[in-house]
C-alpha cells in the first residue's frame, strides 16, 4: 500500500502514524532505537507490506501489468490503491480528507524531529504539492505516476500506467474495495496483538 492507506491504517495514534509512515527507510532491527510508539508503527507497516504483496487480490491487480511494468507492477498497484481509497474516503473516515490531510501535514511538521532525514527531506514536496489529497483525482494520479517514471529514469514507463487504469477502472476499484476490508481487518487483529505485547 502508498502512503495515504499506510496513514489511515494506523489508526488515532501520533507515534504509531510518525512510525509507519517512515518506517520504508528503517531496515531490520533499527527500528528498536525508536520509542514505543514509533516501534509498533514501524511493525505495522511492515506487516502491511507483506500481507498486501502475498494477497490473491492485489496479485490479480498487478496480473493486469506485469507484462508491461514487470516487477514495478505492485508499485503501480500501490498506487492506484491510494487513489481509491482518497476517492471514497467517506466510506472509511467521518473526517473530510482535505481536513484529515492538513492535520496529517500538521503532525509531521510538530514532530520534525523525530522524523528520519529521508521524511524531512520529502514532506517539503509532499506538503508543497499536497500528494496525499491529489490521489483522489486521476490527474493528480496521473501526475505521481509521471514523477515516478522520472525517479525510476524510465525503466519501464510508468507514466503509462494511467491508460491501464482507465482501461481496467472499475475491475481495479473493485479488487481494491474487497482487498482493503481484508486488510483493514487483518491490521486491526494485528494492532491488538501488539498493543498486548508492548503492555
Amino acid at each position: 500500500m502508498n502512503f495515504l492507506a499506510h496513514i489511515y491504517l494506523s489508526g488515532n495514534d501520533d507515534l504509531i502514524t510518525i512510525g509507519n509512515f517512515m518506517a520504508d527507510g528503517i531496515k531490520g532491527k533499527k527500528y528498536l532505537k525508536y520509542q514505543e510508539g514509533i516501534q509498533k508503527g514501524i511493525l505495522i507497516h511492515r506487516w502491511i507490506d507483506s500481507y498486501t504483496d502475498s494477497h490473491p487480490i492485489t496479485k490479480q491487480s498487478t496480473k493486469k501489468l506485469h507484462a508491461k511494468y514487470g516487477h514495478y507492477s505492485g508499485v503501480i498497484v500501490d498506487i492506484l490503491y491510494d487513489h481509491f481509497l482518497a476517492k471514497n474516503w467517506k466510506n472509511y473516515h467521518d473526517q473530510p480528507l482535505d481536513e484529515y490531510v492538513d492535520d496529517f501535514y500538521t503532525l509531521l511538521k510538530d514532530n520534525h524531529d523525530l522524523l528520519t532525514t529521508r521524511i524531512q527531506k520529502m514532506m517539503v514536496p509532499m506538503m508543497k504539492q499536497n500528494w496525499l489529497l491529489s490521489y483522489a483525482t486521476l490527474e493528480g494520479i496521473e501526475t505521481v505516476l509521471y514523477n515516478m517514471n522520472i525517479r525510476i529514469k524510465n525503466r519501464v514507463p510508468m507514466d503509462e500506467a494511467i491508460q491501464d487504469l482507465k482501461e481496467h477502472y472499475d475491475a481495479f476499484e473493485k479488487e481494491f474495495t474487497a482487498f482493503f476490508e481484508e486488510l483493514r481487518t487483518f491490521i486491526a487483529q494485528k494492532t491488538k496483538e501488539i498493543n498486548a505485547s508492548f503492555n
